[in-house]
């Protein structure tokens, strides 16, 4: 297990690289959003259990700690990178190496965050980008420009199952656009 924990502290240190190469000289690391992503979720998957849905909460939490634990060995390769890169690929070597064979299960967790096979994992993905979309808001509060792409997420929640659930929360994100 050390050695796990170990691997995931490195995630505290890593920039978010779309940030950096858009301008912001001392961005959100991994450890940042990663923890953001969880607590969106967190809130998210108990308003959706409140509205009926059949939802594991606890498994949508393990689902979001674990999302972007490969980065600890790949980093946070930015769009314009993974024309080279095919980034799930690098991913899932590096989860299996850091989770080692007997972590199968934690594994299964983040394949279906990468393919949204589950509500847990379509939630995560969900969480993901509105956590992006925020942190484009923020950086836009401080000064920062030029992060129009990063917006582009909201099209993402506008198509995404949960949007009915939460249209008045992507609608009040959506307004904080300064552009």
């Amino acid at each position: 297990m050390l050695e796990i924990f170990l691997e995931g502290g490195k995630l505290k240190k890593l920039p978010r690289m779309g940030w950096l190469l858009r301008g912001i000289p001392k961005p959100e690391s991994i450890a940042d959003h990663a923890f953001r992503v969880a607590l969106i979720t967190l809130f998210l998957a108990d308003e959706l259990r409140k509205k009926g849905i059949n939802i594991n909460v606890e498994r949508a939490l393990k689902i979001a700690i674990l999302h972007d634990l490969a980065e600890a060995r790949i980093t946070d390769l930015p769009l314009d990178t993974q024309i080279y890169v095919d980034k799930k690929k690098a991913e899932k070597k590096a989860m299996i190496d850091i989770l080692g064979a007997e972590k199968v299960e934690y594994f299964e967790l983040f394949r279906d965050y990468e393919e949204e096979e589950s509500i847990e994992g379509k939630l995560v993905k969900f969480a993901d980008k509105l956590e992006m979309v925020l942190q484009a808001w923020e950086y836009e509060k401080a000064g920062f420009k030029g992060l129009e792409e990063f917006w582009n997420a909201l099209d993402y929640l506008k198509q995404s199952e949960f949007y009915e659930y939460f249209k008045k929360l992507v609608e009040e994100i959506e307004g904080l656009k300064t552009y």
